[in-house]
């Protein structure tokens, strides 16, 4: 933060609300959609100045990128190790970092939607899994802004004019009732389309239009669950 947080400083806008709404203490898991590379820069400015630095599970790939690599694991970021023996690593260490009183933030899509007009698509269930085995908060967070600097897979980024990182945190997602019953598939499916709707809704009122009816599956538009679609060889 001592790197990005001034350049954010100086080449955006902020419009940030509902810090409210985070535990006073103990940790949580903070769930944000996810519409730009740039995201997470804007994504953990807003977390840091509201007092809780965070703990964000990433894809392997990026710890691996030199200068980048080392400082994220140097500020003990959370690698996933996607579609691999490994990938029960990351939820293990995202687990022991909510006991630990940290702030844990998962992207439930688990990577950029892929919905034409920027929409949360279908989540997956790691944020899920880790609040109801830890039965930790879930603050859902809707973020709006980043996608003006560097939109979905683009290399070209459009820094001025500034624009406004529009992040709104809204209340716990209540899944008291799911904690005694079997952490199975049916479960874990209905704590994130919970988790997926309050991220939605806080989206909504970002943007001041209605989402979709039908939210975007990847799986049903013939679309890899990662990586850019884009690229040929992907389908279409």
């Amino acid at each position: 933060m001592a790197i990005v947080r001034p350049v954010m400083l100086l080449l955006t806008k902020r419009d940030w609300r509902g810090w409210e709404h985070f535990p006073a203490s103990g940790g949580f898991v903070v769930a944000p959609n996810h519409v730009s590379h740039v995201d997470p820069l804007a994504f953990a400015h807003f977390l840091f100045d509201s007092g809780h630095p965070p703990f964000f599970l990433g894809k392997e790939a990026v710890f691996r990128v030199p200068v980048v690599g080392a400082i994220l694991r140097g500020a003990q970021q959370i690698p996933v190790f996607r579609n691999t023996g490994r990938a029960a690593d990351a939820f293990r260490a995202a687990v022991e970092a909510v006991e630990a009183g940290k702030c844990v933030g998962v992207y439930p899509e688990g990577t950029l939607t892929r919905d034409p007009a920027l929409w949360p698509m279908v989540g997956k269930t790691g944020a899920a899994r880790i609040a109801l085995t830890t039965r930790c908060p879930v603050i859902p967070v809707a973020q709006w802004g980043p996608q003006e600097i560097l939109a979905p897979y683009s290399k070209r980024p459009h820094v001025l004019p500034r624009k406004t990182m529009h992040v709104l945190a809204g209340p716990p997602v209540d899944l008291t009732d799911l904690y005694d019953r079997p952490l199975d598939a049916v479960v874990l499916r209905e704590a994130t389309a919970r988790i997926m709707a309050a991220i939605t809704g806080l989206l909504e009122e970002l943007r001041g239009e209605p989402a979709p009816a039908e939210r975007f599956d990847s799986r049903k538009h013939g679309l890899p669950e990662t990586g850019n679609f884009h690229k040929k060889g992907h389908a279409s």
